[in-house]
């Protein structure tokens, strides 16, 4: 063969490889980018999408500052108003700060697409995958973009979103013991509900992990003082400085062992808990609507197995847990002697060890010293089962920050 057919052979074989190269790259690229689509669409754990690209050059770890778990779908307030004038204004409190943010929203409870075409951050616009509006499936959720905003920790933050063409149920968190906003051309409605916000996460090289309330009304907030961020877990916020974030997971008459007010605890704990964004620690403060809500719970030790399977799923995803006692009620319209006996026996086991890694001692921190099976008068809010603003302070009070934040043996109470 001439040298030059040899070398024009050797070209082509080369071009060849190398266009074959580039074909599977890009086939593989387009493979790789259609996974992670679906994956981001897809309903399921809040974590499941909870690491969208940051914008170029940035640096920082992303953590929630804010969550709200999702609660129940109620009818549209606005229904036969025009949707495209209202503007739904969640006002949110921040834990840690950063200098960018996304947000998750929820459909979970809805029974059509969600359309939302307009989303701020503190005025900011928002955007999905480059989008400035977004349709969430029935059942799902979506996380934003990153937006380039500051957000300050310990601070309020407005996220505002418009649901133009909304059918069928909100996804809302009520109670939420915050005043949001809803603006109509006519007037603006204050509310109590957080509606289809379930988390704002930030980029943050201040803070470096997050500690999850997992809990029900007792975390949630019932008794404390609107607008003033007075929860135990506001309280414990406060007491990192921005160092740590704290976010509430809890929802007012949450139970382990059954549905009722939100999905029953072992039900939510993937989504509420592990798909937390930077989630390190979870604190556990459930059992006690098991033990007083009719359904009543006779048996003690499903309480303190149903504690012990979240534990374990928890570990599985290298969480650190620390649990606490259920917390006295004789007063309060549900009490009986043989309600109060299970729940003494929950704290008795979580006081021996083996249910989490560490514990919180609600009950004793709280109860009335000559009425064990009471709120001290001065931390009732009134109703004999929930706290005021002073009980609360003392709760997010207890924890050893420095104990709360590593592993510990499982006797310890902090």
């Amino acid at each position: 063969m001439p040298r030059r057919h040899g070398y024009a052979l050797f070209i082509a074989l080369v071009a060849g490889v190398a266009a074959l190269t580039a074909a599977v790259a890009f086939a593989g690229s387009l493979l790789f980018t259609g996974a992670r689509a679906k994956a981001a669409a897809a309903p399921g754990p809040q974590g499941a999408a909870r690491t969208p690209a940051a914008p170029a050059g940035a640096t920082g770890l992303w953590l929630a500052t804010w969550t709200a778990a999702p609660v129940q779908g109620v009818p549209d307030p606005d229904a036969g108003t025009d949707l495209r004038l209202r503007t739904v204004r969640n006002v949110v409190h921040t834990s840690v700060g950063g200098d960018a943010a996304r947000v998750t929203l929820s459909n979970l409870f809805g029974t059509h697409p969600l359309l939302v075409d307009r989303v701020t951050v503190d005025g900011r616009p928002v955007t999905f995958r480059g989008a400035p509006s977004v349709t969430v499936a029935v059942g799902g959720q979506t996380v934003s973009d990153a937006v380039a905003v500051r957000v300050a920790a310990d601070a309020d933050l407005v996220v505002a979103l418009r649901t133009p063409t909304a059918r069928g149920p909100v996804t809302v968190h009520p109670n939420s013991h915050q005043t949001s906003t809803t603006e109509l051309p006519e007037a603006g409605r204050p509310t109590t509900d957080w509606r289809y916000l379930t988390a704002v996460d930030v980029r943050t090289e201040a803070a470096t992990g997050a500690v999850v309330a997992f809990g029900d009304s007792l975390t949630a907030g019932s008794g404390s003082t609107t607008d003033t961020n007075s929860r135990w877990p506001d309280v414990l916020a406060d007491r990192l400085h921005g160092r740590y974030a704290v976010v509430n997971q809890g929802i007012a008459g949450n139970r382990l062992l059954r549905d009722g007010s939100g999905p029953r605890a072992l039900d939510r704990f993937d989504r509420d808990v592990l798909g937390v964004t930077g989630a390190r620690t979870v604190v556990i403060a459930l059992g006690i609507n098991d033990v007083q809500a009719s359904p009543q719970e006779t048996d003690p030790a499903r309480i303190t197995d149903a504690l012990r399977t979240l534990t374990r799923r928890a570990h599985a995803r290298g969480l650190d847990v620390v649990g606490a006692t259920l917390m006295p009620y004789e007063g309060h319209r549900n009490w009986t002697p043989a309600r109060d006996a299970v729940r003494m026996r929950v704290n008795e086991t979580i006081r021996a060890g083996g249910v989490f890694d560490r514990f919180l001692d609600f009950d004793r921190a709280v109860r009335d010293p000559e009425a064990p099976q009471r709120l001290r008068p001065a931390y009732d809010s009134g109703d004999h089962l929930h706290l005021n603003d002073s009980g609360y302070r003392v709760l997010g009070s207890l924890p050893d920050v420095a104990a709360l934040l590593r592993p510990g043996p499982a006797t310890d109470a902090l």
